[in-house]
């Protein structure tokens, strides 16, 4: 709904009733994960939940749904021999949630706006099915809830759920039973979570920087270069950069929260920056700490860090020389390659050829 939230907001704004439909679950190569959404508003639609697939069907599922005001779970699959029936031509499944949504049918929407622009963590946490009241609605943040699924032990089981999966950024369905219980399975709960965009900060203001910081903005990231040197770490040489910042690195590091959807890249390769600086990164819980430089000035640099006491343990985390192996010389594919890893590593793909495999493309969401 992120993708939808601005367009929405001016429909909830103006009083307008409209159609919401959210990807709440997906099986196989699914074209957009869960939490994907389409909004349809008259003859207007924002967003997408396949890519192009159904989205025809889904826009007059939707305007239905806005006249009825009953909420559906409606399942697209593969399509058949007939190239006009609907369906996944990738071969996946996907489950889509259709709504009315209004000021009266989702008060909320608005603190959720709020949220989302302020950084402050936020999910939707909807009944799918089940024998509840299918769309009845609660909005979790850290400290407050709103809304109600039902008795007051299913909220309390799905607030600390919820809780838990917006510490992660985690987006995907629960289950309980009647009452709350997490042993049954009678009732399906999709929660998206709505957190502020995982942090990648990029130390030493060099050429490759700015490509780093290009390609980590593409991706979502909030990114911050960092550098102790003013005259490089400027705004007008890293225009995509969210935050600039002329500090010694291992000093900023150490100021700046940093979670397991961090991460961080040390592209200085130069000894006074970058063993203080990952002596201290190798320490967090950052979920990707990676640094450039040659293999040579790899092995310099893990036998300085052991000097300096890190454990084997602690060494293994550190991915250098940083990024896959795709024979990249300039920045931008060297930045490539960097996302390349990245992306790898969250979704746990093998990084070869799609071409050498089999099954498959999509891993689960």
């Amino acid at each position: 709904m992120r993708d939808v939230l601005s367009q929405i907001m001016r429909w909830w704004t103006a009083g307008e009733e409209f159609g919401l439909a959210t990807v709440v679950g997906t099986f196989r190569s699914a074209p957009r994960p869960p939490g994907a959404a389409m909004a349809v508003s008259g003859d207007e639609a924002v967003g997408s939940v396949s890519g192009g697939c159904v989205e025809g069907a889904v826009y007059e599922l939707a305007k239905e749904v806005t006249g009825s005001g009953r909420t559906v779970l409606q399942r697209y699959g593969v399509s058949d021999d007939d190239a006009y029936s609907v369906g996944l031509t990738c071969g996946g499944i996907i489950d889509i949630m259709v709504e009315r949504v209004s000021r009266e049918t989702f008060p909320e929407l608005g603190a959720i706006a709020a949220s989302v622009a302020a950084r402050e963590p936020v999910a939707v946490a909807t009944v799918m099915s089940g024998p509840g009241t299918v769309g009845a609605r609660r909005v979790i943040w850290p400290e407050r809830s709103s809304g109600s699924l039902g008795p007051r032990r299913l909220d309390d089981a799905v607030d600390d759920d919820v809780r838990g999966m917006l510490a992660q950024g985690l987006t995907g369905v629960r289950r309980y039973g009647a009452e709350g219980e997490r042993r049954l399975d009678d009732l399906a709960v999709f929660v998206q979570s709505f957190a502020p965009p995982p942090r990648m900060l990029v130390f030493g203001a060099i050429d490759f920087a700015a490509a780093v910081a290009r390609l980590g903005k593409f991706l979502g990231y909030h990114v911050v270069v960092c550098d102790a040197r003013p005259v490089f770490a400027t705004a007008k040489r890293f225009p995509e950069a969210d935050e600039v910042v002329v500090k010694w690195p291992h000093d900023y590091l150490t100021s700046v929260p940093v979670d397991e959807r961090t991460v961080i890249t040390v592209l200085t390769h130069d000894p006074k920056f970058d063993v203080p600086l990952l002596e201290v990164a190798l320490r967090t819980s950052a979920g990707y700490v990676g640094a450039m430089g040659s293999r040579r000035t790899h092995e310099d640099r893990l036998a300085r860090l052991r000097e300096a006491g890190l454990t084997e343990e602690e060494l293994a985390r550190l991915r250098s020389p940083i990024g896959l192996d795709l024979g990249a010389r300039t920045p931008e594919e060297t930045a490539v390659a960097i996302a390349a890893e990245l992306i790898q590593l969250r979704w746990g793909g093998s990084g070869r050829p799609l071409t050498d495999t089999e099954g498959r493309i999509h891993g689960e969401y």
